[in-house]
């Protein structure tokens, strides 16, 4: 289950089911673009999709697998896409709008609540892993230090990419 849709009831999951738009997308064609406005969440249920543009991107395109929820602030709040994500191969995935979900929270308050813990939670995860990064900066800044000691929950970059040759 996705970490923002933990604790929903069955019911609560589907409602938001029978609310989303079912998509199709062809190969080669767009499935959010970055900076584009953003009116819905789109969940990858099958098929071959990557992300071409966006932050982080260590490769020229990095694999988004079925079962990710992209753009997921969108459908709470006024946002935009921070990536571009191409489908590979035939895609099938969901829509998840957030005028959609906006009405389903105003007729039921207890998914809002649980929708805000959610997010509470991986906020409260992420400044954690910040905390741990600042921690082991500050070590490695100190005095006499070699090497940057290993950080729990915390992934070194990636090595450059060799060019062939």
């Amino acid at each position: 289950m996705l970490p923002l849709f933990r604790g929903l009831t069955p019911l609560q999951l589907a409602a938001i089911a029978r609310r989303a738009d079912r998509v199709s997308y062809t190969p080669g064609a767009t499935i959010i673009e970055e900076d584009e406005l953003a009116d819905a969440a789109i969940l990858i249920v099958a098929g071959a999709a990557v992300r071409v543009s966006g932050p982080e991107l260590v490769t020229h395109a990095e694999t988004v697998a079925p079962g990710s929820l992209l753009g997921e602030a969108a459908m709470l709040v006024e946002t935009t896409y921070g990536s571009t994500v191409v489908a590979r191969t035939r895609v099938r995935a969901v829509h998840i709008a957030r005028e959609s979900l906006h009405e389903l929270i105003l007729n039921d308050p207890s998914l809002a609540d649980r929708l805000m813990q959610n997010l509470a939670d991986r906020l409260a995860q992420t400044a954690a892993i910040l905390r741990r990064a600042d921690e082991f900066l500050a070590q490695a800044e100190k005095p006499g230090a070699t090497a940057l000691p290993d950080a729990p929950g915390i992934t070194k970059e990636p090595e450059p990419l060799q060019a062939a040759g």
